[in-house]
């Protein structure tokens, strides 16, 4: 996430360090819009900022200045889609596929940014690039380098009568994963190419569409 949030020099300067830790901690929700014939269109995602964080973003743009967690409608005005700048190459942390087929998403379209107890929350839309059949796809939101941890707490929604099963990730595994490849890895590389194991901690959305 902090490769699209240019402003945040000393959170981009923090070494990730030569464990998995994230840095920046999103509860995250996902809405997959289905049309009636069971084509998934697109996925409306939510993205609820940690308060530290949160605290951040307020500093560097200079918001907030009564610390009481708040902001006045002209602070939020110019708050608004200031996580939408997205630097070239960068993917949005959602993924989808279907029969382990990556679909592609277009780009970002801005639905919305509160303020709530100290906390950021946005709303954006990803529409697909080409409509697909929703029964089947998964999707996943994380950060391969594990920087930013996204959990999926702020709700699964969906349309077209579909159901959602959400996996939990197997932490056990997913260190384990970690350890190995770092211990794989020359020390004095660890900081720099640290292994992007961001998949292996994510939830697992997986959309079925039954008659």
């Amino acid at each position: 996430m902090t490769r699209f949030i240019p402003l945040l020099a000393a959170v981009l300067l923090a070494p990730h360090g030569a464990a998995a830790h994230p840095h920046i901690f999103v509860d995250t929700g996902l809405k997959a819009v289905v049309s009636e014939d069971g084509q998934l269109l697109a996925v409306e995602i939510t993205w609820a900022y940690d308060e530290f964080y949160s605290l951040l973003i307020f500093e560097d743009r200079g918001l907030d200045a009564d610390f009481d967690g708040a902001l006045t409608a002209e602070e939020l005005a110019g708050l608004q889609g200031f996580d939408m700048q997205w630097t070239e190459g960068f993917l949005g942390d959602t993924y989808l596929s279907r029969a382990g087929e990556a679909l592609a998403l277009g780009a970002p379209e801005h639905l919305s940014t509160e303020v709530a107890d100290g906390r950021i929350t946005t709303r954006h839309r990803r529409v697909l690039a080409e409509p697909q059949a929703a029964d089947g796809v998964v999707i996943k939101a994380y950060d391969p380098t594990y920087y930013t941890a996204y959990t999926l707490t702020s709700g699964l929604e969906l349309s077209g009568g579909c159901t959602g099963e959400v996996t939990p990730p197997d932490l056990d595994a997913a260190y384990t994963k970690v350890e190995e490849l770092l211990y794989a890895m020359p020390s004095d590389q660890a900081e720099d190419a640290y292994p992007e194991v961001g998949e292996a901690f994510a939830d697992t959305v997986r959309l079925s569409c039954g008659a």
